[in-house]
């Protein structure tokens, strides 16, 4: 018998559109082959299998959504009751997010303007700080000690978001960044329409953000790669720090990770 990758199958059998959709719905969780879960979009099964989808693969008000929410169950984070901040909020999926999990208050932050679900710019646990560059925040702007904040920012390095995020948290507050290649890579390794394919450089970045995050004074608790890439076809990155406290620290396996997302995304 034939056999396919899981997530060609979802969309030859007329499941989802695009294999980047069928591979956000997959690594949500949402996949049954035959009874049983499977959450590996390149995994191999026959082309006649029972194929069911439990849940609402659009579960967040947009699909930057599963991002975060991968991070919130492989690296384990609790998020009830949390002061947060998501820099870069955009339509608001890592907020959306965050409430989904408990939060108790999160400040949206983005560059931009008219872009925060109306859902979530009128639910009362939302500030929405339109038009702020993240970069110049200070603690007159957001004055409480933050649980937990979410980075998912483009065209501009996380070397420049790191510092005023630090000054915003608590000792021991928690941080998931996306990093994405094509902002942290020098130009002369971006290729056309700003995608960043080598693994080489994945591992040389991911490194960098992490040498820049320890010097800041944050710790490594996880590291993992994003369940969709990003709009130009981009592997994004997916870091856990905590701010100061580095007695759980972990030494990451960067070369590892970067090896299973070329081979789970490409």
């Amino acid at each position: 018998m034939a056999k396919e990758r899981l997530d060609v199958l979802l969309v030859s059998k007329g499941y989802f559109k695009s294999r980047e959709k069928a591979k956000g719905a997959i690594m949500a969780g949402l996949v049954f082959v035959d009874g049983e879960r499977h959450d590996k979009p390149g995994s191999q099964h026959n082309i006649d299998c029972h194929i069911e989808i439990k849940g609402k693969p659009d579960k967040y008000v947009s699909r930057g959504g599963l991002k975060l929410e991968k991070a919130v169950k492989e690296f384990n984070i609790t998020l009830k009751d949390c002061i947060c901040v998501d820099v870069g909020a955009s339509t608001g999926g890592f907020t959306d997010v965050m409430l989904q999990n408990g939060a108790k208050k999160v400040y949206s932050v983005d560059v931009g303007y008219g872009q925060l679900a109306w859902e979530l710019r009128n639910d009362p646990r939302v500030v929405c700080m339109e038009r702020t560059n993240f970069r110049y925040i200070t603690n007159e702007d957001i004055n409480e000690d933050l649980d937990f904040g979410s980075v998912d920012v483009s065209f501009i390095s996380l070397k420049l978001i790191l510092p005023p995020l630090k000054n915003l948290l608590k000792p021991g507050g928690k941080v998931v960044c996306l990093i994405k290649p094509q902002f942290e890579a020098g130009r002369e390794k971006v290729g056309k329409k700003g995608v960043v394919k080598d693994p080489s450089v994945h591992e040389e970045v991911i490194n960098k953000v992490i040498d820049i995050a320890v010097g800041l004074g944050f710790a490594v608790l996880g590291l993992s790669y994003s369940p969709i890439k990003g709009p130009e076809g981009n592997i994004e990155y997916l870091l856990y720090l905590i701010n100061g406290d580095n007695s759980n620290e972990i030494d990451v396996d960067v070369a590892a990770v970067v090896s299973e997302a070329h081979s789970e995304l490409t």
